[in-house]
Order: structure tokens, then sequence, then C-alpha cells
């Protein structure tokens, strides 16, 4: 009975072992030219290290070239995920050995290359990295894995080669994408850690796909009851906040640019800084009531306000296609046809890093510019933004950014910052601003792990800026969102369009245009929409209205069922214009214009008789006591 057991075990080694080599050739093949196949076999050997005839990385080699900061300590949560990876589709395999093969398949995946090969792979791959991160909680999960004799016997009968050396798949991948006839190679066999009795494969699409694009999708079944261990998982607080850091250190890497530079600016203050944000973050995800962080926050969370947050791992992990050894310009002519043929890939350049930012604000510095960028695109942010209105600099009136902003023809963000307000009002100015809302009815928002009680709000805001006068103005692409103490994005809806209000009571986000005259019976309170942003007359005060039963032009939080309403004071408020220096000229062309518009009205001659002729210029309206019919707010 024991001889049986380990017979039927090893046939199952064989198979996944053979699926496996069979899905890092087809990676191989599919997802690469043969030009970065090159690439990456000479970044691979020249760094691996060697023990009984096997290539591969350890910690230190793939921390070191990655260059990720020992100052952040993501080190070794780096290595585990790569592990993991490694072995994909077959979590019992994990962790792996990172040999060739499965160093293959960690670039494909943290590159998001399987798009070639695995049609329904992109929208799985959040869950296959959190299984990555996470530690298995054994004592509560189910122990339980069953694959079907029959299948294994018809694996058995597969036709499939004997598993070739790592070096041979990539050299067969390359000749074969070259239109070469692949030719055969001797080496040394994989040594594969041993199965773990105790894992367990969850069906997620990722996998699926890659066993299905081989054909041998039954393989990986299982009894669908046992489907529990995932929702059993944590990633520990502590190594979730450290990889956070990581990602809005490399948020704004491209794909040929260095991480060193990066990680030279890691002062002590701004550590400490990337941990701020970092556990604004965090804090969404209330590791307050947990250990780590479960699946099931981590799948709602992510998708519905941070979408963009592991886009860096893609440009850090595509620095494997870039070796410093090959020399292009230097290729004999005896070389492949498909390889002289092929674009040349650009070596990663030393020269002196853009700035991210022409400068930084009060609110919006790198590491809030990253927070931004895990849910709004990091192409219309990093070097695309540029300071409009700064309210330490231009001063706080509504004709400031009437005047630095309403000329700008393209997106903006908005941020303003401040310190809650107590529940009773504290002096004149409060109670007065108090007093010109509806009563409070919901308590303030959490607090994280901020004890200080600063807030930071914001907008994405699609349009130009323009006073609204009877109607609101903006799209279904604009954003409001919390950044600080805890993170949310709130979309949105199409159940009214009162998405932005620029008049003389202040600005409004999510709030109704104000009425023009108070009618009899109705209450004079500004009106507040279920989810707002509202910043009064004198910028000196604003509230965030959280209703979480919606209704307005905002969806409520995706992932806080809560009730809440933030009343501040404001400190600082900022608007970043995001365009380049064709959106730029546009502006100062306006503003050119403007001036010019006004010379003339200040240079027009008088007539003998001064007194009619400043009547007619005051009924023209370009002249005179003109303001209240909507000049300027200031």
């Amino acid at each position: 009975m024991g001889q049986g057991h380990s017979d039927e075990r090893v046939a199952r080694n064989v198979s996944t072992e053979k699926l496996s080599h069979e899905l890092a050739l087809r990676f191989a093949k599919k997802c690469f030219t043969p030009l970065e196949i090159t690439h990456f076999k000479d970044v691979f050997r020249s760094l691996a290290d060697e023990q009984d005839g096997m290539q591969y990385w350890k910690e230190e080699t793939l921390c070191r070239f990655l260059v990720i900061p020992d100052a952040l300590g993501p080190g070794p949560l780096i290595y585990q995920m790569a592990t993991y990876l490694g072995a994909f589709p077959f979590p019992s395999l994990a962790p792996s050995i990172l040999t060739i093969e499965a160093m293959l398949k960690v670039v494909v995946i943290m590159t998001e290359r399987y798009g070639t090969v695995l049609k329904r792979g992109r929208a799985d791959r959040n869950k296959l990295l959190f299984r990555s991160l996470a530690v298995f909680d054994r004592r509560m999960s189910s122990v339980y894995e069953k694959l079907s004799q029959e299948l294994l016997e018809s694996v058995r009968d597969e036709k499939l080669e004997k598993v070739d050396t790592s070096d041979a798949v990539l050299e067969e991948a390359r000749s074969q994408a070259a239109g070469e006839e692949p030719h055969t190679a001797t080496g040394f066999a994989i040594d594969k850690p041993s199965n773990d009795e105790d894992e367990e494969e969850d069906d997620d699409e990722l996998a699926l796909a890659a066993l299905d694009s081989l054909d041998a999708i039954e393989v990986f079944k299982y009894d669908q009851r046992a489907d529990t261990k995932i929702h059993h998982a944590q990633i520990p607080v502590d190594n979730f906040r450290r990889l956070l850091m990581l990602l809005l250190v490399i948020a704004p890497l491209d794909s040929q640019e260095g991480l060193s530079k990066h990680a030279e600016r890691l002062t002590p203050k701004r550590i400490e800084s990337l941990r701020q944000v970092a556990d604004s973050i965090l804090w969404s995800f209330t590791p307050e009531q947990n250990a780590g962080i479960f699946y099931q926050s981590f799948n709602k969370i992510i998708p519905a306000t941070l979408p963009y947050m592991f886009d860096g791992l893609n440009p850090l992990f595509e620095h494997f296609l870039f070796s410093k050894n090959i020399d292009l310009s230097k290729r004999k002519r005896s070389s492949a046809p498909a390889e002289m043929t092929s674009p040349a890939i650009p070596q990663v350049p030393d020269a002196p890093l853009e700035r991210l930012l022409p400068r930084e604000g009060d609110i919006l510095n790198l590491d809030i510019l990253s927070q931004l960028s895990f849910f709004i695109k990091g192409t219309n942010l990093f070097r695309r933004l540029r300071p409009l209105y700064l309210g330490g600099d231009a001063g706080f009136s509504l004709g400031s950014i009437e005047q630095k902003v309403f000329n700008w023809r393209a997106p903006s963000i908005l941020l303003v910052s401040g310190t809650r307000l107590p529940s009773t009002p504290n002096g004149t100015r409060e109670r007065s601003f108090a007093d010109t809302l509806p009563p409070k009815r919901f308590p303030s928002g959490p607090v994280g792990n901020n004890t200080n009680g600063k807030v930071i709000f914001g907008a994405y805001i699609e349009v130009p800026w323009a006073h609204t006068y009877k109607e609101a103005i903006g799209g279904s692409e604009m954003l409001l969102f919390q950044l600080s103490p805890l993170h949310d994005v709130f979309h949105a809806s199409t159940l009214s369009k009162d998405y932005l209000t620029f008049t003389k009571t202040g600005v409004g986000l999510g709030c109704p245009p104000p009425r023009s005259k108070n009618v009899s019976g109705l209450s004079s309170h500004t009106a507040l929409g279920p989810v707002s942003l509202m910043l009064d007359s004198s910028l000196e005060f604003g509230v965030f209205t959280h209703d979480s039963t919606g209704g307005g032009s905002f969806h409520p939080s995706a992932t806080r069922s809560s009730d809440w309403q933030d009343r501040f004071e404001i400190e600082n408020l900022e608007i970043w214009g995001c365009g380049g220096d064709e959106e730029a000229e546009r502006q100062r062309a306006a503003w050119a214009f403007e001036e010019r518009e006004a010379e003339a009205r200040r240079s027009i001659k008088m007539g003998k008789d001064v007194e009619a002729d400043r009547a007619l210029l005051e009924m023209a309206g370009l002249v005179g006591g003109h303001g209240n019919s909507g000049g300027s707010m200031g």
C-alpha cells in the first residue's frame, strides 16, 4: 500500500513538473522577443549562484539587482513573492527555487506580459499577488487536496518531452521565435521542492487560464467545497506597510529608469513621510480590527480605491530585460536575421532624473503624488502637474482662484488640508460657519493612526473651471477622494450632475447650486450633497459629508458603510493643472489676451463731455461698478 501511494505521488510530481515546464516554454515563446530572451538569459547567468549543476538566485542577489532600499526593509517580502510566483500555477510547489524557469514566470507575471497566453488573466492578478504575500493559518484552513487517478494516468500517457534544462527552454523558445530550427542541449536536472501536503490550490482564473492554455485544466481541478483556505490567509500588517512604502517609491519608475537614484532620496524625513502616507492607506483596511489584511477586504479595496497600486512592479521587473553586458552597437553581421530586425532595447540610462514635480506644495509632495497615482493613472501625473493656485502664495480668496485657474483648459486636481473642528464650535468664526450649515447628524470620521485631527481631501476635476450660476459643471470622470487619515475614493454618479459649483458662496463638489434668492419656508442653510465637499466663501472652513445611502453626484464609499461628516478649518489649499507645455502655453495666451483687453479699456479716450462718456461706458459694462454682475469675487 505504501509503495502504491509513493508511485502515485511520483506520478503527480512528474505531471506538475511537465506542465510547469510547458508553461515556461509557452511564456518564453509568446511573451518575449528573441532579443529580450537573450538579455534575460545574460542577466540571470551573470548573477546566478550554482550548486550541483543548478543555477539559481538567492534573496540577496534578487534584492541587489532590483536595488531594493534596505532602509525600507521590503527585501524578504519581495523574495517571498518571487518564490511563490515562481511555482505558478502550482502553489503546492511553493516556495520554489529561483531557477531560470522560475524567474521567467516571475517576470511574466510581475510585468503583466501574460496577456498573449492567458486571455483571462489580467483581472485575477491581484488574487495571485495576495497569495504571494499572505501567511496561511494552518489551524484555520482545511487540509484537503484531491487529484483524479484517471487524469494522472492520462498525463502519464501524454507524449510530453522529458523535462529539459532551464536554459534549453529559453534557447528553444528563442530559436522558434526567430524562425530557426530548435536545437537540443544537455544539462542539469532541476531539484524541485517536495510537495506540502497541507497546501491546496484555489480555483483562481489566472492559474486555470494557464492550464487551459496547455489543455491540462482538469489536472488542476479539486473539490470546490474545500476552497476555503485563501479566506483564512492574511498579510501581516507590518509586511504590508513595508510593501506600501516600496510601492510609493517605485510608482514613478519608467521601464528604463533605475531605482538607485530614487533610493538616494530616502532621507529620515522622507521615510517618515512615506510611513505616514502608507499608514493612511493601511488603515483603510481597518487593521485595528484584525491582525492582518484578509483577502475579502483586499479584494474589495484594491479595485475600488487603489486600482493602479501595483503598476510600479511592471517597470521594476522589466529591468531583467535590459542587460548592461550586451552592446547592441557591436553585434556581428552573422547574427540571426530575426534578431537583426528586432527593435533595439536601449540600456538603462544614467542621466539625471527629470523632476517629477516642478516644485512641491504645502500639501502635494512626492509621496502624496505617488498616493494619487494609485487611483489616477501615473501618466497623467508624473512630470505632468503644474501649480496653478497655491493658497500660501496667492492668498486664500475666490478671486485668486479665478485669476489663477480659470484659463487652464485641461483637467486639474484640488487638494485641501486642515484640522477637524470640535463638536461644539469655539469662537465667533466657528459659530458663524456652523450657523450656515444644517445641524450635524453624523459623527466625525475615523482617525486611523492620526491623532492630531489632520485631514486631507481632494478632487480630480476633468473639465475647465468656470462660474456656475444656475447649473453645476463636470462629468462622469470626476473623483472625490480622501487621502488622510484614511485613504478612500468616491466615484462620480449619474443620479445627479451637481459635480462642481463655483459661486460667491464658495466651492462645492457634490453640492447643489445655491439658490439665487431665499424662498419663504425653505432653509437658508447651505445645501450639502450626500457625498460632498464644500469650501466656504472665505476659504477658511470646509466640510466633507458621507451619507452611506448615497443618491447624490458621487457614489458612497465602496469599502466603508458608515456615515460621517468632517468639519475642518482650512490650513492649505492647492489646485494643480494636469498637462504639459501645450496646456501651459494656452493659459499664457489667454492671460495675454485678457491683459490686452484690460489695457484697451484703460486707454479709451474721453470726449469733452466726460460725465456723459463715463455714463455710456458704464452702461456698456466696460468701466465702473459693474462687479456685482459677475466680475471677480475676490
